[in-house]
């Protein structure tokens, strides 16, 4: 039974033994609330990375450029990326959380003021956008699932239509994926047999077809940078005609 002290209950007590109730548990490092929101794990790993951000400030002026870049990679993007796949689908209000670390991240390695617009720093360090980084995670879970470079606990929730079709439609020669139905789109669309399958069928064939994971990986990531940064994709394509 519910210990009714409070107005929300904080323990069960069953058979004499009283068990704490939690607001999120964590999970391999992955901090998962009852309501699946995610906002405890991005709230904690937002700050997670503005500490380590902290500390590298004061050793900002004691070592070289590149050294320093070096060490933000190493330190925080790890940190930022970890399991990053089940951020797929959150509002943008928490995704510009995770935005923040990166804005912040490339001032300090280019020694700007929070002033400065951000964009071109992202560019010049080529780091993606958060949504775009959780996108291509995603994306390369999904390819690894299809060619059989993860374990079937994962593989077996992506199928093809190719697969699941027994008659001979059209769609049976696309890469198309089929995408599971869900009760819950503010959860269900989140979720990884979901989520992936429709981001890869909003890819093209040539970033579908890749033979090999460094050639998607490369051209997903050129996708995702022409939509991180259209103006500045379509004025060097311009500049490439010229």
């Amino acid at each position: 039974m519910f210990d009714h002290s409070s107005a929300e209950p904080s323990a069960i007590c069953c058979c004499s033994h009283r068990r704490e109730l939690r607001a999120a548990l964590d999970n391999l490092g992955v901090l998962i609330d009852s309501n699946v929101t995610m906002r405890s794990h991005v709230s904690r790993t937002v700050s997670g990375c503005f500490a380590v951000l902290r500390q590298l400030r004061s050793i900002r002026r004691s070592v070289s450029d590149s050294v320093f870049h070096s060490l933000v990679v190493s330190l925080v993007m790890p940190c930022l990326d970890y399991c990053n796949a089940t951020l797929a689908g959150l509002p943008a209000s928490q995704l510009s959380q995770l935005q923040s670390v990166l804005n912040a991240a490339s001032r300090l390695i280019h020694r700007s003021s929070r002033y400065e617009h951000v964009t071109p720093m992202l560019l010049d360090l080529h780091w993606l956008r958060s949504p775009e980084r959780i996108d291509f995670k995603l994306a390369v879970l999904t390819y690894r699932c299809l060619h059989g470079l993860l374990p079937r606990y994962l593989s077996d929730y992506i199928q093809s239509i190719a697969v699941s079709n027994r008659r001979c439609l059209r769609s049976s020669s696309s890469s198309q994926l089929v995408i599971r139905r869900t009760r819950l789109s503010t959860v269900g669309d989140r979720a990884f047999p979901v989520a992936g399958c429709s981001l890869w069928n909003s890819l093209s064939p040539d970033i579908t077809s890749a033979s090999t994971l460094s050639v998607f990986r490369n051209r997903f990531r050129t996708h995702l940078f022409s939509q991180a940064f259209p103006s500045c994709f379509s004025v060097s394509s311009s500049a490439h005609r010229v």
